[in-house]
């Protein structure tokens, strides 16, 4: 039996609904901000889907010098804070160094490891002090059996609050595939696990200086996913995703996030 995490209004795992993490890649705006949060929530209402907002204030990982990272820790928190408060929903993002979990941990919900993180132990292990829920990216370079090592460096740190998300495994250079076992291997570690399925349609550094993608294979990958029985699904979400300032070609918009979900939650009341 997976273990339930339990993040505010959230329960996941444990035979749970399936829960959605979405929102678009990076904070752009606060009016961006506040305007995707409200759109997604109002969607996850009227199907009756349980939201985790997700929006990054800093990505730290980009391919370029040039790539826009967003508002920094300071502002971006500020924002999320917002959303926390007005919308009621928990806030995730990620974190990239210990420098700034002080600040993070007074207004995330939930801190989220990046995909290129999730070997550097000390880094894990203080993440895990703050007693956060820890959402672990797997790295694309990791067979879904080395989550093992993640998960005990985490609850060595005295933390049991735990998700894992898949995010796609490296295919040759600049592509992801995804291989559905993982997600029945990494069940027997007994955490939520999540699937995310805009992600592991990216083709890292497919553009030379940014990523590329392909988001019309989001539908089909999710509903996989769902059918393997993942406790979430994880989407970045954008109301004009050719205009995003970064992962614009791996996000999906907001009338497809509808019908999506539509088909997710009859797939995953059937498997539950």
């Amino acid at each position: 039996m997976t273990r339930e995490i339990r993040i505010k209004n959230v329960k996941i795992g444990d035979k749970n609904p399936i829960i959605l993490i979405a929102g678009p890649c990076v904070i752009e705006t606060e009016s961006h901000a506040m305007r995707h949060a409200g759109n997604i929530k109002k969607i996850c209402d009227k199907l009756g889907v349980k939201f985790i907002f997700k929006s990054s204030y800093d990505k730290a990982n980009r391919s370029s010098i040039k790539s826009y990272r967003g508002p920094g820790i300071d502002k971006g928190l500020k924002i999320l804070a917002r959303v926390k408060k007005e919308f009621g929903i928990p806030v995730l993002s990620d974190v990239h160094c210990r420098s700034e979990l002080g600040k993070a941990k007074e207004v995330l919900d939930i801190m989220q490891i990046p995909a290129f993180l999730c070997r550097q132990t000390d880094f894990i292990t203080e993440v895990a002090k703050t007693k956060r829920v820890v959402n672990i990216k797997k790295g694309q370079f990791l067979s879904p059996w080395d989550v093992k090592n993640i998960i005990d460096k985490i609850e060595g740190a005295g933390n049991k609050n735990i998700i894992i998300t898949e995010r796609g495994v490296m295919f040759g250079y600049n592509n992801l595939v995804s291989d559905f076992r993982s997600l029945e291997i990494m069940k027997e570690f007994r955490y939520p696990i999540v699937y995310d399925a805009t992600h592991s349609v990216q083709l890292p550094g497919g553009k030379g200086c940014e990523s590329g993608g392909d988001r019309k294979f989001v539908a089909a990958l999710s509903r996989a996913a769902a059918a393997v029985g993942c406790d979430g699904l994880f989407l970045e979400v954008h109301e004009n995703p050719d205009k995003a300032p970064c992962d614009g070609p791996n996000m999906i918009t907001l009338e497809m996030l509808e019908e999506l979900l539509k088909d997710v939650k009859k797939i995953d009341n059937i498997v539950k």
